[in-house]
C-alpha cells in the first residue's frame, strides 16, 4: 500500500478559506468610455497594475498594465478602453475555496481575477498575492506566538552552529515586466520581517532591492536576477543583468539622469533617482558595468544586533531613504 501523501497546513487552508475571505472588496474600476490616458493615470495613483471594466455594475472586460504599454507603442494614448480591453474574463466567485482560484492563475496565467455574484455584478479581485496574504494571516491566527518564535532569524543562526551561516534567496527578474515589478524586494522584506528584522533596517533593504529590480525591468533587454544572502551580521544583494550596460557610471549617479524610453518615463517609470535612492539606503554599494555586456550591482546593509531577533535599531536604520 502506497503511504498517503503528508498534508501541509498550507494545503490545508488553501481548500478551506474561501476566496471571499482573502479578495480585495474596494475595488478601483474603469468604465468602458475611460480613455487610455485616464486608464494610465488611475494606475499610477493607485499603484496597480489593471482594473475591471464595468458598465452599471456589471463586469464587461477587464484592462491591463501590458494593454496600455501596446497601446503607448502604438500611439492610441487617447482611445477608449473598450478598444483595448479583454472581453472575455475569466471570473470566480465569493463562496468558491480559494484552490479555485489557484487553479485558474496556474492553468491561464492571469494575474488578477474579477469576483462576481450570481447576476455577473462586480463584488471584488483578487491576485495571488492576496491568496498568499490571506494564508499567512491565517497560518499566524492558527499558531501560538510561541510557535512563531521559533522561526526567529535569531533563534536559528544560535541553533546552528558552522563557521560561515546564512540564508540564500533567488529571483528571476523579467525585461519590461512590470506587472511582477517589486516581486523579488517584497518576497525578500517579507522573508526579513518574518525572520525578526528590525523595522527600519528592513525597509532599507527593501528599497535598496527595489530600485535594482525596477533598473533591471526598465533598462535590460533580456532581463538579469537579484540573489540576497541573508546573514547575522549583514543582508548582501547582488543585482546581476544581461542589458546594454552603463556608458558612464558618474552621470548614471546624478538624480533625474535617465536613459528609459520616453513611454516608460510617461507610465511613471524611469526616474533617474533609482541608483541614488539605493546609494542613500546602502552601507556599501558595488556598481561595476560593461557596455554590451551587463550591470553587476552589489548593495550590503549591516545587521545590528538587537533584543528582538536577527537584528536592532539604531542611528545606522535611520535614514533619508526610509
Amino acid at each position: 500500500m502506497v503511504k498517503p501523501k503528508e498534508v501541509t497546513r498550507v494545503q490545508e487552508l488553501v481548500y478551506e478559506l474561501k476566496i471571499g475571505d482573502v479578495m480585495t472588496k474596494r475595488v478601483v474600476t474603469v468604465t468602458p468610455d475611460t480613455t487610455m490616458a485616464e486608464f494610465k493615470e488611475v494606475l499610477r495613483v493607485n499603484r496597480i497594475s489593471g482594473t475591471p471594466v464595468v458598465e452599471e455594475g456589471r463586469l464587461v472586460g477587464i484592462i491591463s498594465l501590458e494593454d496600455l504599454i501596446k497601446a503607448l507603442l502604438a500611439g492610441h494614448i487617447e482611445v477608449p478602453v473598450r478598444d483595448r480591453m479583454t472581453r472575455e474574463v475569466f471570473t470566480v466567485r465569493a463562496h468558491e475555496s480559494v484552490v479555485e482560484a489557484v487553479k485558474v492563475f496556474s492553468q491561464k496565467g492571469v494575474g488578477r481575477l474579477p469576483v462576481v455574484d450570481e447576476h455577473g455584478n462586480l463584488v471584488g479581485i483578487i491576485t495571488q498575492g492576496d491568496i498568499t496574504h490571506g494564508l499567512l494571516k491565517a497560518i499566524e491566527l492558527d499558531y501560538h506566538a510561541e510557535e512563531i518564535s521559533r522561526y526567529r532569524a535569531s533563534h536559528i543562526f544560535e541553533d546552528i552552529v558552522s563557521d560561515r551561516t546564512s540564508l540564500l534567496l533567488r529571483y528571476k527578474v523579467n525585461a519590461r515586466d512590470f506587472t511582477r515589478g517589486g516581486e523579488a524586494s517584497s518576497k525578500i522584506k517579507r522573508a526579513l520581517t518574518r525572520l525578526g528584522g528590525n523595522p527600519q533596517t528592513v525597509r532599507r533593504v527593501a528599497i535598496a532591492t527595489y530600485e535594482a529590480e525596477m533598473n533591471i525591468i526598465i533598462h535590460t533587454d533580456h532581463g538579469g536576477e537579484i540573489v540576497a544572502e541573508i546573514q547575522p551580521e549583514q543582508v548582501r544583494i547582488l543585482a546581476v543583468d544581461h542589458g546594454p550596460g552603463i556608458a558612464d557610471i558618474e552621470q548614471a549617479m546624478q538624480p533625474g539622469f535617465s536613459t528609459a524610453p520616453e513611454w516608460i518615463r510617461e507610465m511613471g517609470f524611469g526616474a533617474g533617482v533609482g541608483l541614488n535612492n539605493i546609494q542613500k539606503c546602502a552601507d556599501e554599494m558595488h556598481l561595476e558595468s560593461t557596455l554590451g555586456v551587463g550591470t553587476r550591482l552589489q548593495i550590503v546593509v549591516y545587521l545590528q544586533p538587537g533584543e528582538n531577533g536577527l537584528v536592532g535599531g539604531g542611528d545606522e536604520a535611520s535614514r533619508s531613504c526610509c
